[in-house]
């Protein structure tokens, strides 16, 4: 028996109304008839369903279809399990669907969270040892001090910062273990370390555990901002006894561009010649031969965006750099970008400045005062030659002395 007729056209209505004699097309007037049909012939007519067009001049065609109240639950249920094998995963299930290969084989899926510090630690002994007799390069790359933070037994509630502070304590071991292992083989002296980071904490991911996003001491911002010394500033730690004296200190600019040329040099490479490479040689720095980085000026991108310029002009102390955007943190006065939860560099979300905001960041490292032109002249004098024109006061200070920013 015939338990549904459902019409199917581009839109709704709201009132039967539109299907009056003097309105009807010959369509809606077959419609009306299977409407009267159903409802005579079936014993539960409230079952019959018609939904014509929203406008009674348009020429829609009708196509009817029998459907059995089995198939509307089947659909019903398929639906559902599909948004829930969807949903629950994601949102309801605190679980990671990662997997862990080795060359080209899955070996866990999904990862456990509880073994994978040991596992790499394993790998990465394990490593080393069946090199030592041959020159090698080890990469790891823990999965500590990144959400979503995760501590082995061992560390939980061992600091006193929190679940951030625990993972902190069991990189320290990690790194620990594998300096170790360097050691007890005799590889110290012929073996170069380097501990570093991708980008500054993440100020914004947070619960109610606390921080989990790191802290950047002084330096405003974090993660996501390509500007700010607090998302660009990374520790820069490197092990070589008999090569490199210890306890020693380099504050000069560097960057993790400078990996690839040193490690090439090292290992008695030649760089590519075809092209330009933007990093340098560290080891005459690190050495003590030279006291000031090659590089004079870094230039900081958010995204593909140009976001900052880093000047550190020859015979000068003074690092300079110039921000020709900012991102907009929010809510107001806040230190990061927590209503979205990470700052980004597109239209809308950052503030253009022009000139661009000046920092002397050998006097001001946090960032928090731009020099006006006032106390740097000849920086605002340059650009409002270059641009056209600018409207801020430059001020009546001695030029003799102040540096040509870009000049």
């Amino acid at each position: 028996m015939i338990t549904a007729i459902i019409l199917l056209t581009t839109a709704l209505i709201t009132s039967m109304d539109c299907l009056s004699p003097s309105s009807m097309t010959v369509n809606q007037a077959k419609a009306q008839i299977f409407w009267q049909t159903c409802k005579l012939s079936s014993d539960k007519p409230h079952k019959c369903w018609v939904w014509p067009c929203l406008h009674c001049s348009l020429h829609d065609s009708l196509a009817f279809f029998l459907v059995s109240w089995k198939l509307i639950v089947l659909l019903t249920i398929t639906v559902l399990v599909g948004f829930c094998s969807w949903y629950v995963p994601f949102a309801l299930v605190q679980t990671w669907n990662c997997i862990i290969m080795k060359n080209q084989d899955v070996i866990e899926q999904p990862m456990t969270l509880e073994t994978l510090p040991q596992r790499l630690l394993n790998e990465a002994e394990y490593f080393i040892e069946r090199n030592q007799q041959r020159p090698f390069f080890l990469f790891i790359s823990f999965a500590h001090v990144h959400t979503p933070l995760f501590t082995s037994k061992d560390f939980m509630g061992k600091s006193q910062h929190g679940l951030y502070g625990d993972n902190v304590e069991e990189v320290d071991w990690m790194v620990g273990r594998i300096t170790n292992v360097v050691e007890r083989l005799g590889l110290s002296n012929k073996t170069m370390m380097y501990f570093t980071s991708d980008h500054g904490g993440h100020l914004e991911d947070s619960d109610s555990r606390g921080q989990k996003g790191g802290w950047n001491g002084i330096y405003k911002g974090g993660k996501g901002m390509g500007g700010w010394e607090g998302g660009i500033r990374v520790p820069g730690i490197f092990r070589w006894p008999g090569t490199l004296s210890p306890g020693s200190v380099i504050d000069e600019p560097t960057s993790l561009m400078d990996v690839f040329p040193t490690l090439v040099n090292l290992a008695g490479g030649e760089l590519p010649k075809d092209r330009i490479i933007d990093g340098h040689d560290l080891m005459p720095l690190m050495e003590g031969k030279v006291l000031r980085s090659e590089h004079e000026f870094m230039f900081h991108y958010c995204g593909i965006y140009l976001n900052a310029v880093r000047w550190h002009p020859q015979n000068s102390d003074a690092i300079y750099k110039a921000h020709f955007f900012t991102p907009n943190f929010s809510p107001e006065g806040a230190g990061g970008c927590y209503t979205i939860h990470i700052c980004r560099c597109d239209e809308g979300f950052v503030t253009p400045h022009n000139p661009p905001l000046l920092f002397d960041l050998s006097k001001d490292p946090s960032e928090s005062t731009p020099l006006s032109p006032d106390e740097e002249p000849l920086f605002f004098r340059n650009h409002a030659e270059d641009t056209g024109g600018c409207e801020r006061t430059q001020g009546n200070a001695d030029t003799s002395t102040a540096p040509a920013f870009l000049e």
